[in-house]
């Protein structure tokens, strides 16, 4: 009974749940989205966002959309959780400064964001494949829930295929995670001036900022992401790709350049609400678990060191 007062006691510890909220408010709001940017990526699909919402309602009905949410969202808690973490760790560790009270320079949160997306990719890839083939089963297949999905895809390609995407995933996350922490601190010192070392910001600038940082973030990296969806989604009895190049070449041989930005307006859409969630709900669940303790206690030293100074200067 006693463990969670004292989890939460630690700054660690009010990271890691605030970053799961984040994370499930983000899949929550976007996976329809998400849905349809797994199909629009598929080879040979032609139609627009809008037909393929409709046909999918029509002829699936609305849960459709939802299709393979749980496996991303029992996860979420402690992939988004460790994300923050693991980047907070790595911007101090990044930051050469000797103060504490000044905020890592942009620097710092580039690499760190760089950093941290290479590693959470550990995590990430077999919960991807799983949900993208999750997604792109329809009503008339056998359909399968993502236990039995995974535990098959182990039985018939052992590690390597539930790893499957891995290396495709580390190019795509890396640079990723480095424009969307980027993005996300420099906007919201923007709009709210001061914010990065008071902690202390508007619900708007939060999901402003937010937003921006997930539409950054998938920019620089759609056409990997792309790649990645196809090498994932194919069967691997019958594989057309051999790898990324491979995917690659054929992809824009078949379908043009244009291929690899095929359902980018449904992914920035999405990028925009689903991370303005997560910013929003992890910041507000940090206040709620830590109220303005750290604010306070940077008011506190810095009101002591100008009376200090007002001392020495009389």
């Amino acid at each position: 009974m006693d463990f969670w007062p004292e989890f939460l006691a630690k700054s660690w510890g009010r990271e890691f749940v605030a970053g799961g909220f984040g994370g499930m408010a983000g899949v929550v709001s976007g996976y329809p989205l998400d849905t349809l940017r797994i199909r629009l990526q598929q080879p040979n699909n032609t139609t627009s966002a809008f037909n393929l919402l409709r046909g999918i309602i029509t002829s699936e009905g609305p849960s459709a959309l939802y299709r393979g949410m749980c496996a991303p969202l029992a996860s979420v808690t402690f992939q988004n959780a460790m994300v923050f973490q693991v980047y907070a760790v790595l911007s101090r560790a990044f930051d050469s400064s000797t103060s504490n009270m000044d905020p890592p320079p942009f620097k710092c949160v580039a690499m760190a964001g760089v950093g941290t997306g290479a590693l959470q990719s550990m995590l990430l890839s077999p919960v991807e494949l799983i949900k993208i083939r999750l997604q792109l089963q329809s009503s008339n297949s056998n359909r399968q829930g993502p236990i039995k999905l995974a535990k098959d895809i182990i039985r018939r390609e052992g590690l390597r295929g539930i790893y499957r995407g891995l290396v495709i995933t580390v190019l795509r996350d890396a640079p990723a995670h480095g424009a969307y922490f980027s993005t996300y601190e420099y906007t919201r010192e923007k709009l709210h001036v001061g914010c990065r070392k008071s902690g202390e910001e508007s619900l708007t600038t939060m999901l402003v900022a937010g937003g921006l940082a997930g539409v950054a973030s998938w920019v620089c990296c759609y056409p990997l992401d792309v790649v990645k969806s196809r090498l994932q989604a194919q069967d691997q009895s019958q594989p057309k790709y051999q790898g990324i190049v491979d995917c690659f070449r054929k992809s824009v041989r078949d379908e043009g350049y244009s291929v690899l930005f095929r359902g980018l307006g449904t992914a920035v859409a999405r990028a925009f609400m689903v991370n303005g969630a997560i910013f929003a709900a992890y910041e507000i669940t940090l206040r709620l678990l830590f109220g303005n303790h750290e604010t306070k206690q940077i008011d506190t030293e810095e009101e002591g060191l100008q009376k200090e100074m007002l001392t020495k200067s009389s």
